[in-house]
């Protein structure tokens, strides 16, 4: 198997968690990337694979998938074992609402902390207007850990065993955590859960990863946070 990774790419690394958790050999292609730049150029193998010209891709064989998700669930398909979903029907669809809650809840509020890895805007109003619109998000997501605390409840993971819900929502406090956001400070269960998760070796080396990588790339998230 052959995946498509950007160094900086939350989507792109949730794929990377999933196969080493199955223990799946892959190359793994990184794809350039700048905080300046982004993606641009694109490169030639994601842009022939993907209409939104984006990372991850999957290569099987004569298999090529895109989008995090569909790869979550393929690699079930072709290779469940060991599962990263529950076997029962209902179980199964809390996981994947999960999983969505983590995709498209969370990280409207997690892209409106993304300005802090850029530049300052040169244009004051608009550098204000992005820090408002951060306190706010910041604001919603704290929200959010309350809800997913009471999801956890006493659980170790979010769905009885370690799933794909789990490293979806991971992901999202992980780059809550890189772009300064809010600390899990006050929700205990949640707190230790995030530890859980960080002992996982699969977990663990992403995690180290991204860290080496804003050290490389993300300059100005450095600056941001020394200026607080």
């Amino acid at each position: 198997m052959r995946l498509y990774s950007g160094p900086l790419s939350l989507f792109a690394r949730k794929a990377e968690i999933a196969l080493d958790e199955k223990a799946l050999p892959f190359e793994r292609i990184i794809v350039p990337f700048s905080q300046s730049a982004g993606y641009a150029p694109k490169h030639p193998a994601v842009l022939a694979a993907n209409p939104k010209g984006q990372v991850p891709i999957l290569v099987d064989g004569d298999l090529t998938l895109f989008d995090s998700t569909v790869i979550f669930e393929y690699l079930e398909d072709a290779y469940p074992t060991p599962p990263l979903y529950p076997v029962d029907a209902r179980a199964r669809a809390r996981c994947r609402l999960l999983e969505l809650t983590a995709d498209e809840i969370l990280l409207p509020h997690v892209r409106q902390l993304m300005y802090r890895s850029g530049p300052t805007d040169p244009d004051p109003q608009r550098q204000s207007l992005r820090e408002t619109e951060g306190d706010r998000a910041e604001a919603a997501i704290v929200e959010h850990y309350g809800a997913l605390q009471a999801a956890l409840a006493d659980d170790d993971y979010f769905c009885g065993a370690f799933s794909v819900a789990d490293i979806a929502l991971f992901m999202q406090f992980l780059f809550v955590s890189r772009l300064h956001g809010p600390s899990l400070d006050g929700h205990k269960r949640l707190a230790a859960w995030y530890a859980r998760m960080r002992a996982r070796p699969a977990v663990a080396r992403v995690a180290d990863e991204v860290a080496a990588a804003d050290r490389e790339l993300s300059p100005h998230l450095r600056a941001w946070a020394h200026s607080r």
